[in-house]
């Protein structure tokens, strides 16, 4: 009987020096908000979320991962589909915000209420969330640079942004426009809203461009280049440098005049697959792990040399795209 009682001891003293156990999510369900669908690249966003997370799912990893889209990126329509979901009894809510800041007031009502939000892409400022980020200001000012060393004379740019009122926008033309202020040699003449849609963008540069001089590159932040493209060739004008958003007929576009005459660009974007990364660190945290508040993942680039490989892997009508598994989630946390 002693010896029983002397190895349950041991037994028990040897699982707390291994730490606290960690929380079972079968149970756990989590919610995505979604502030907008109007473009290539949130769609394949949500296709991405819908694969990982059916198959988490029947996995049996977490009891629910159900996608909640707002229709016109409204923050009001938001903040109320966000207390729906508080109502609903979700044990995470992932968001993809309308506003980094406007919608914080739910993002804490949640939080009191006890659920875990972690946000991605559109981030939020409220402190009792995550967040799961691009350095977008980086991916902005990485346009300028890349154009810094093609054209080191430089010329006129115009510049092509995103959903007007929304953080991303925001960020990438301010890392635009700052390295432009490091190279003088380049000045933005012109600047439309393209939407991250590339009927809306081939809309907007046809409507601007009878007022512009002479354009050497467009700088843009994605779902615009193709339509750019189109614009300058209904114009009648010289096809500048266009910096593309890794949308498939945008690097189809890129491939065939690559193919015809050597045209040289980049291509530069955040993977829609993000919003799987944002699930799994969703469900780490239900499962008790210590997360970080703030996250950072790369943003994938194309060059040159390495177009044909993305475009080969990229299906028609979507966006060259990263995937996340929970391993990969784990390493995200970890720092590696």
């Amino acid at each position: 009987m002693l010896k029983k009682t002397l190895a349950c001891t041991i037994a028990i003293a040897a699982l707390m020096a291994a730490g606290p156990a960690m929380a079972d999510t079968k149970d756990k369900k989590i919610a995505l908000s979604n502030n907008y669908a109007g473009n290539s690249w949130r769609q394949a966003m949500l296709k991405s979320w819908d694969k990982v997370t059916k198959q988490a799912v029947a996995d049996g990893v977490v009891a629910a991962a159900d996608p909640f889209t707002t229709s016109e990126n409204q923050v009001t329509e938001q903040a109320a589909q966000i207390q729906n979901l508080i109502l609903q009894g979700y044990n995470a809510i992932v968001v993809n915000a309308a506003s980094p800041d406007a919608l914080n007031g739910v993002i804490k009502q949640a939080c009191d209420a006890g659920i875990v939000v972690v946000s991605f892409d559109g981030i939020v400022t409220e402190p009792c969330a995550w967040r799961i980020a691009v350095d977008f200001e980086k991916m902005g000012a990485s346009e300028v640079e890349y154009l810094a060393k093609k054209m080191p004379e430089g010329g006129n740019l115009l510049e092509i942004r995103g959903l007007a009122g929304v953080f991303v926008d925001d960020a990438i033309s301010k890392g635009i426009n700052e390295e432009v202020k490091k190279n003088p040699q380049f000045k933005i003449v012109g600047s439309v809203h393209g939407d991250w849609a590339q009927e809306v963008a081939q809309k907007a540069v046809a409507g601007i461009l009878p007022s512009l001089p002479e354009i050497k590159a467009v700088v843009t932040q994605g779902g615009d280049g193709y339509g750019a493209a189109q614009a300058f060739a209904a114009a009648g004008r010289p096809t500048p440098t266009i910096i593309m958003g890794n949308r498939q007929d945008e690097l189809q576009w890129w491939k065939e005049q690559k193919d015809k005459n050597g045209y040289e660009t980049m291509s530069v974007s955040i993977a829609p697959g993000v919003s799987t990364l944002a699930f799994w660190v969703a469900q780490q945290i239900l499962d008790g792990k210590d997360v970080p508040k703030d996250l950072t993942v790369p943003f994938l680039r194309i060059d040159q040399d390495t177009l044909e490989q993305n475009l080969a892997t990229t299906e028609k009508g979507g966006v060259a795209n990263v995937e996340y598994s929970q391993a990969d989630a784990q390493k995200v946390i970890a720092g590696k």
